[in-house]
């Protein structure tokens, strides 16, 4: 019997139409001979579950809908919201408390993975992996004044939601006159920010995921080359301001560090279902430094998204792909 799915979407941050767009891509990925998929709109006032035209309200108590042609229980979640509350960990709590199984790691990594400032404090513990030195800023306490921010960090440096995605609120800033306006245009999206040392350097990104026995996959590297703008915001992302490249022009024997550092980060944190890694290759050309940028792990899932292009520049079928991370969880 096919199993029926839930592509969770939507959320509370700004990047909730993202967030159903990613889950337009992965309705039109899914295999429809193993699986019935049903969209479900998560906002805060109401969750919705999308049955053709019919727009359900979804039963919190048991995660399920009624529609015109009767109740609809769900077997799996796949999880693509970006940002709170399938992001950060709530959502993967309440699918424990009903026992439903979902296509993300468990709540405690979904938690640290999108608090920015943790992450790098845990990951930083680990003498191999390097990360770029940073400051957090919580809302109403005393902000450190922007010439020993400048003193410690360096100019340019990057003022970010400190928990939230990579697409809004952030600055790069050039002059310490800039960090009171970016401080408060980061505070829009989180009630923590992070000032973050800025480093030079190529952009790549590498996506992952667990495979039924136990093999973490790495797909080709992608990298990032900008158009016209400063960092890979919203409108490089989805206005056409970078070109992607995928496989990345860097050595194999680079290629095959960063996969290594990629598995070692999905074991070292538990990680379950597609993530994606984000680093910065800074340094001599054929053996750079490998610098964590961050950890995504609810990657952009539309056609054009990092995920998609990697799965098609490794020959496989995202399909089969997706439907390894619903069945490893029915081993």
């Amino acid at each position: 019997m096919k199993r029926t799915v839930a592509i969770v979407a939507g959320g509370f941050s700004s990047e909730h139409d993202v967030s159903l767009r990613s889950a337009a891509g992965i309705l039109s990925f899914m295999n429809k001979e193993l699986y019935d998929c049903y969209v479900v709109d998560v906002e805060r006032d109401s969750w919705t579950a999308i049955c053709g035209d019919e727009r359900c309200a979804v039963d919190k108590n048991d995660f399920s809908f009624t529609a015109s042609d009767g109740k609809h229980v769900f077997d799996f979640a796949f999880v693509t919201i970006h940002g709170t509350p399938g992001e950060d960990g709530p959502l993967q709590g309440y699918f424990d408390l009903l026992g439903i199984p979902y296509s993300t790691s468990n709540l405690l990594v979904e938690a640290l993975t999108f608090n920015k400032y943790v992450l790098n404090t845990y990951l930083r513990s680990y003498p191999d992996i390097h990360i770029s030195d940073s400051i957090l800023l919580r809302r109403g306490e005393p902000q450190p004044a922007p010439a020993d921010v400048v003193a410690r960090l360096g100019l340019p440096c990057f003022v970010k939601p400190n928990a939230g995605g990579s697409s809004f609120g952030i600055t790069k800033v050039k002059t310490a006159e800039e960090l009171p306006g970016a401080i408060d245009k980061a505070m829009g999206e989180s009630d923590e920010v992070m000032i973050e040392r800025f480093i030079a350097g190529t952009e790549v990104t590498n996506g992952a995921y667990m495979k039924p026995d136990g093999e973490i996959y790495c797909f080709p590297l992608t990298e990032v080359a900008l158009k016209g703008v400063e960092f890979f915001d919203y409108d490089a992302k989805y206005e056409g301001k970078s070109d992607e490249i995928t496989p990345a022009r860097i050595s194999d024997a680079t290629r095959d560090r960063i996969w290594e550092q990629t598995r070692r980060i999905y074991r070292l944190l538990g990680c379950y279902g597609l993530i994606r890694i984000d680093y910065i290759l800074s340094g001599e050309k054929g053996n750079e430094q490998i610098n964590l940028l961050e950890i995504n792990t609810t990657p952009g899932m539309t056609a054009a998204s990092f995920i998609p292009q990697q799965v098609r520049a490794a020959g496989l079928d995202i399909a089969d792909v997706l439907a390894e991370i619903i069945e490893g969880k029915f081993k």
